[in-house]
């Protein structure tokens, strides 16, 4: 029976570890997508909800089509790119790219993820989103998370917008004088002659 509990135990820790882990990896991933949209221009929100809706923000994520990491790039279509599909970064970066090209293509939002998931040799076939289910689903379901994210922006977001807070600046002490071993201090008046003093062993320490 002890060797039951503890074994139970010990797998429930083993499985608390993992999800904490697992929610380490989600967040970092999540900030390295906010940072590079942001660096190349594109709303960090479609962004996400791009790599949420693809791989859940698991670069370990596979298709059985040959899409690879974060974004599902294709590593032919990363090579055309100039960049490893199979480097996180690399997917990152590849996948924020694909999108503002096919934005630029075709602006539009919906459009731009429609040509992301089905080709934009399609969308210029249909002039619209085409008539495929897995592509308007996967059009729905992101454009659905995009519009939730403009109103309850995702923490990762607000992170990278957070002023950064300077730290108070303490005033600099002020310097003291102190005057040691002042001995000997004498003034003779001579008739009407100027005033002489004859100062000996006067140090000053600062």
């Amino acid at each position: 029976m002890k060797k039951l509990v503890l074994l139970t135990f010990t797998l429930i820790c083993m499985l608390c570890i993992q999800h904490q882990a697992q929610a380490s990896d989600v967040n970092s991933v999540k900030a390295t997508i906010v940072k590079h949209a942001i660096e190349m221009g594109v709303d960090p929100a479609i962004a996400l909800s791009i790599a949420k809706t693809e791989s859940g923000f698991r670069h370990e994520a596979r298709s059985a089509h040959g899409a690879v990491g974060v974004y599902q790039l294709m590593p032919s279509t990363a090579r055309r790119m100039g960049l490893n599909p199979y480097s996180l970064n690399d997917n990152i970066r590849g996948g924020i790219m694909y999108y503002k090209m096919m934005y630029k293509m075709f602006g539009s939002v919906e459009l731009a993820l429609a040509a992301y998931n089905a080709g934009p040799g399609n969308v210029k076939k249909y002039k619209a989103v085409p008539p495929f289910a897995e592509t308007r689903r996967f059009v729905s379901k992101i454009m659905a998370d995009y519009n939730r994210q403009k109103v309850n922006p995702d923490p990762a977001v607000l992170n990278a917008k957070a002023p950064v807070k300077s730290l108070p600046k303490t005033p600099a002490p002020v310097p003291t004088v102190k005057v040691q071993d002042a001995a000997d201090l004498q003034a003779e008046i001579i008739d009407d002659s100027p005033i002489e003093f004859d100062i000996s062993t006067q140090t000053l320490a600062i």
